[in-house]
Order: structure tokens, then sequence, then C-alpha cells
């Protein structure tokens, strides 16, 4: 429920809810938590491991501890429960999409400037393998968590040959594969993304099911015959007519009864709710050239457009939603 009415205390917590923030990001960063891992250490002993200055590091931990994820004993530092789950390296709940959010901050803090401008002026290094490799780790924990209930909300049975557009880590199509291991896939990506998605599928127990393309889905050719085109976190970095132009390129290549699912934040007509949808809007606003958030009503403007006339929305409860189109 949005809040009506902000105390004076309110807005002073809000404005300053970056301090904590940063304070996580940059333990993350430091790899503060994996360092503490099943030992009890003072943070002079942890400076040493990390490289850091001894008062600023014991000044850091004071804060963490105070914030609720390091917990201290005679002047010892040892991890929560939490941080010891979530926040140490090579565990299998590591957070590893904080190293993401920690890229953020920089593209965050350019805002003012952005909102002046009317597009974002963050320049990012395309080539910059730090930013790419934390950017698929980022989107692989979330899929995790989100492609099981996805599969058994598409109709998966007659899908013999699908295309991830954008697919990332592939933990979709590795999903998918699992509920129907009939299933072909073929993940389309950037040059620098792909090297990264072969790792992740390297261990999956089915992949000599899945392929791989390298290109950008706005020019090059992805093939054609496919039953289901997924499209999932895509258009939201798109302009509208780019999305008009990928989805009719999508309808090109489906074979008849295919289907195009389109997963993404879908914002009611006014562009408040959904509250993260928003807010995304804005992650869009400072990190990119032309995406946004869109309305089920220009989603479903590109589908007909397309030529696609038959069209359901199922709503995940992970904040996105699906929007499904049919072909003839």
């Amino acid at each position: 429920m949005e809040k009506e009415f902000f105390t004076s205390e309110d807005l002073r917590a809000l404005a300053s809810s970056f301090q904590q923030s940063r304070i996580l990001l940059t333990a993350v960063e430091l790899k503060i938590f994996t360092v503490l891992d099943k030992h009890l250490l003072t943070s002079k002993e942890v400076a040493e491991k990390i490289n850091t200055d001894w008062r600023a590091t014991d000044r850091l931990m004071n804060a963490l501890c105070a914030m609720g994820l390091l917990k201290k004993i005679n002047g010892k530092f040892y991890n929560t429960e939490s941080a010891s789950q979530f926040l140490v390296e090579n565990k299998p709940d590591f957070m590893g999409g904080l190293f993401h959010t920690n890229e953020l901050w920089k593209s965050w803090s350019t805002l003012t400037e952005a909102v002046r401008k009317g597009h974002s002026v963050y320049k990012r290094d395309l080539e910059n393998s730090k930013w790419t490799k934390s950017f698929i780790a980022a989107m692989h924990y979330r899929a995790l968590k989100e492609a099981t209930v996805v599969s058994y909300m598409i109709d998966l049975k007659r899908v013999k040959k699908m295309l991830d557009v954008g697919g990332g880590s592939g933990a979709f199509s590795m999903k998918f594969i699992e509920a129907n291991p009939e299933i072909k896939a073929v993940i389309f990506d950037l040059p620098e993304v792909i090297p990264l998605t072969k790792l992740y599928v390297e261990n999956f127990s089915l992949k000599e099911n899945i392929s791989f393309i390298e290109g950008n889905y706005l020019i090059d050719n992805f093939g054609n015959q496919y039953d289901l085109i997924f499209l999932s976190a895509i258009v939201h970095i798109n302009s509208y007519e780019e999305n008009k132009l990928l989805i009719k390129k999508c309808y090109d290549s489906l074979n008849e009864n295919g289907q195009i699912v389109i997963k993404d934040w879908i914002m009611d007509e006014d562009r408040i709710k959904p509250e993260g949808g928003a807010i995304f809007a804005i992650n869009m606003l400072v990190g990119t050239k032309n995406g946004d958030t869109y309305t089920e009503t220009e989603m479903r403007e590109w589908l007909n457009d397309a030529g696609i006339k038959k069209m359901e929305r199922k709503d995940t409860g992970f904040g996105f939603s699906l929007l499904i189109g049919y072909k003839d």
C-alpha cells in the first residue's frame, strides 16, 4: 500500500538509506564476509588479508555489526547466520548479483544529469568484462528463482525448438528443457556474453540440447522455425520502435501455432504501478540509451502490428508478468 503521509523523520531516513546500502556493497566488494567465513578475526587481521587500511576497515566492520551483518566479541568479528549464508562467495545461496548492484551505483549517481538531459549520460565501457560478468551473474541468480515457476505457466508440451533472445546464463532454457527434454534451445546473445553462457550450460545434464548464436538481436539473423520465442527482461532495454521491429522479427521466425512470450514489467496505464517497474524505468534512464518500462497496451500493439491477434497475460508473483502471443 502506498504511504500517504511522510513525516520529516521518514523523509530523512529515506534520503539517507543509501548509506547502509553503500556499507553493504563495499563489504561485498572487499570480500569481508568471505574472509571471515568460519573464522573469528580482528579488524587488523581482516585488513591485512584484503589489503586495506586497518582503522578504516575497523570502522566499516563496526558499522556492519550495528547493521546486524557481523558480530563482535572480545575485539574479534564473525559473520551472522544471514551473512554466512548469503554473502560468502562460492556458497550455494551467495548473492552474486550484488556485484552488479555495485556497478549500478555508478550509473545511478548520474540520475540528476540524466533527468536534465532526458537520456543516459553514463559512459560505460561496453568491453568491460567485469561489468558483463557481474550482470550475467545477477540475472542468473534471479532467473534460478523464477524459471521453475515460469516453466509451469507456459505450454511447453508441443515445443520442439525454442529461441531464448538475450538468454544470458541460459537459466530459462535449461529449466524449460528439464520440463520437456524434447526441446532444442537456441540461446542468442552478444559475442561477449555467449562465452559466459557456455560456462553456465557446461554442467547441465542435457547440454547437448542447447546451441548458441552470437549477435545483436536488432540487427543479426537469429534463425527461424521456432515454436517458442522467449524474451525475458529484453523489451525494457529498447525503445518502443525498436521493440516493434524486434517483435515483428520474432513473428517472422515463428512456426504456425508458435508463441512469443514477453517476460517483463507490465505497467499500468498511469505508469505508477507496479512500483518496481516505475523504479526500474529510472534504472533504464540512467543506464541505457533508449530503455524504458512499457504498458500492456504498448506491448499488445507490438504483437498486433506483427500479426498476432490472440494474446493473454499471466502475472508471475515476482513483480514481472508474462504477455503471451500466439501465431495462428
